[in-house]
């Protein structure tokens, strides 16, 4: 047999890595983590945990290109979570149980993880459908069959192997290997808990154990390393939104890895690197939520229409879901759905309170931002 994959090597599983390579990345991460449960620590949001696990629940499913319902997951997250909900949502079996999975990954840390527990994951990631052409794995809530896993793409006749895993005659042992592993690393003073958890990324989605779902249930393994770490700070940031955001970088990067020797530094880099921008992504959140208090606090009583209050928070809310680099006349008239005297109205109003400021430029190209605020 050659020893085309990481699994087959002799020393398997003796990872090893450039400490001084990193070093650097791990220290900045951890860092960063502090600073995170640091601010939110000082200015908490009962909401940001439902809203960060939701985000973490839908991205972890599109990465397998599987589109989840927002409402009903949100909805049964928020009745796990005590959150009340004006309108709840209709729930199902499918977003019951992928709210079953991440609470009880980040919740019950200090449970050992068992092949029980990984089966009864499998189980709530796969109910019984509520249309007859939804497909299921053909094992569920138990390990995969004999048949061999690969990761292929292209054609059928001619699949491009990505990934073959372990076969099924060593699966059980390799997979009590890896949970003997889990429980017994969690505490070993020797590994830094980050590390840990990329190494837990790594060696169970190479097992490949079920017949789907491995992404998934991997992903919710990482989340649960990740908790054991620091227990608070997993309910603040979500890294399979990064992971969905450099879906191709993360599939490269993890085929290389599989398809090489056991140094996995490459690995532990992309990842720390990639939990250091989930983290700061967290960190502007919060900073942006900060500044919208600040703002309010000092306009409320400034008289403000509804339609000028609807795009100032565009404007604060930056990023994604606003104006980042600010917003035009002709922007203005089509969010506040106004006429264009309107909204040159409402804009020198803004003016001329404070609230907003004109960045560089002139005439139809003038941009406007929230006064002395960068978001």
């Amino acid at each position: 047999m050659s020893n085309d994959w990481i699994w087959q090597q002799a020393d398997w599983p003796q990872f090893h890595w450039d400490h001084r390579r990193v070093a650097g990345p791990l220290r900045q991460a951890t860092l960063l983590l502090g600073v995170l449960l640091g601010k939110t620590g000082a200015h908490p949001d009962e909401l940001q945990p439902l809203d960060t696990l939701l985000a973490n629940i839908l991205s972890s499913s599109a990465i397998e290109g599987e589109q989840l319902n927002v409402h009903s997951v949100r909805s049964s997250l928020a009745r796990r979570l005590g959150v009340d909900e004006e309108k709840p949502y209709p729930v199902t079996d499918q977003s019951e149980g992928v709210a079953l999975i991440m609470l009880d990954a980040i919740e019950h840390t200090r449970q050992p993880l068992s092949l029980e527990r990984l089966c009864q994951w499998h189980v709530w990631l796969f109910p019984a459908p509520e249309s007859l052409l939804v497909s299921r794995p053909q094992s569920i809530g138990s390990l995969r069959g004999d048949a061999t896993m690969q990761v292929v793409s292209g054609r059928e006749d001619r699949p491009n192997v990505h990934f073959e895993a372990p076969g099924r005659g060593i699966l059980d042992a390799e997979v009590e290997r890896f949970i003997n592993w889990f429980n017994h690393s969690q505490n070993d003073p020797t590994l830094d808990p980050l590390i840990r958890a990329a190494l837990v990324h790594l060696w169970f989605v190479t097992l490949h154990p079920f017949d789907d779902g491995n992404g998934r249930i991997t992903r919710a393994l990482t989340d649960m390393a990740l908790a054991q770490a620091d227990e608070h700070s997993i309910r603040l940031y979500a890294m399979s939104v990064s992971i969905l955001k450099h879906r191709k970088q993360y599939y490269d990067i993890l085929e290389a890895t599989q398809r090489g020797e056991l140094d996995v530094t490459a690995w532990l880099l992309w990842f720390i690197e990639t939990l250091q921008e989930t983290l700061q992504q967290s960190l502007d959140q919060i900073d942006r939520l900060l500044a919208k208090t600040r703002f309010w606090r000092q306009y409320q009583s400034a008289g403000l229409s509804s339609e000028q209050i609807k795009v100032i928070n565009c404007l604060l809310d930056g990023g994604d879901k606003g104006f980042e680099d600010g917003i035009s006349a002709s922007q203005y008239q089509k969010v506040a759905q106004v006429s264009k005297a309107t909204a040159t109205r409402h804009l020198t109003e803004l003016l001329t309170l404070g609230c907003i400021e004109k960045l560089p430029g002139g005439g139809r190209s003038t941009r406007y931002r929230i006064q002395g605020v960068k978001l």
